[in-house]
């Protein structure tokens, strides 16, 4: 299957697939055995997959207990969910029209693979997140970056419900011509309205 580096990415990869899928239910304990067995791998590079997708805030680990997968967000958890996002990408966005930015790569979407679980949906995920990570770079402080990232947003929220085709990027890009404008009132509200836009849209869906 590769070398190490290698697999233990793909065996990182099939492991979230399997917690965004709900293959392995939300608050559910997680087996090391179980899944080694089930992916055909040794216990080594799932471990190494559980402590990762700790970090990402998928799963926690207790004492005496090992590994549970972290449960969906309730409906008051969604909601302040966003509202924190839109507090701190707001900003994020409004900061970022004032530094140079010509330089900066802001990723574009592709289009998610209906009826294919996360696999048809993982690229948009990451490049979603990606998006909104170079953004929060771009405003150049450093602590409110870290602050963005911690949230896993995009991970948390795609548990509940996958984005629909093709219903973000001209809002990404109203997002990019704010901030490439030197306008941070108007990155601001491109943000806002993006943001609130997605919020509407997993609301449907949930």
């Amino acid at each position: 299957m590769g070398n190490r580096t290698t697999l233990s990415d793909e065996v990182y990869e099939a492991v979230k697939a399997l917690i965004m899928d709900h293959a392995i239910a939300p608050g559910a304990r997680v087996t090391i055995d179980a899944v080694s067995r089930q992916l055909d791998v040794s216990p080594t590079p799932v471990r190494e997959a559980l402590a990762r997708l700790e970090s990402d805030g998928l799963v926690v680990k207790r004492p005496m207990a090992g590994y549970t997968t972290t449960p969906l967000l309730t409906p008051g958890e969604f909601e302040q969910l966003f509202e924190v996002r839109l507090l701190l990408e707001c900003a994020a966005a409004a900061r970022a029209a004032t530094q140079e930015t010509s330089g900066v790569d802001f990723p574009r979407l592709p289009r998610p693979v209906a009826d294919r679980g996360y696999a048809g949906h993982a690229a948009f995920t990451a490049a979603d997140a990606a998006f909104h990570d170079a953004v929060a770079v771009a405003g150049g402080n450093p602590l409110l970056r870290d602050a963005i990232t911690r949230l896993h947003a995009h991970l948390h929220v795609h548990r509940i419900s996958f984005p629909g085709a093709g219903t973000t990027e001209a809002e990404h890009a109203a997002i990019v011509a704010a901030i490439r404008s030197g306008d941070p009132s108007g990155a601001d509200s491109a943000m806002r309205a993006h943001l609130e836009a997605a919020r509407d849209r997993h609301r449907l869906r949930t």
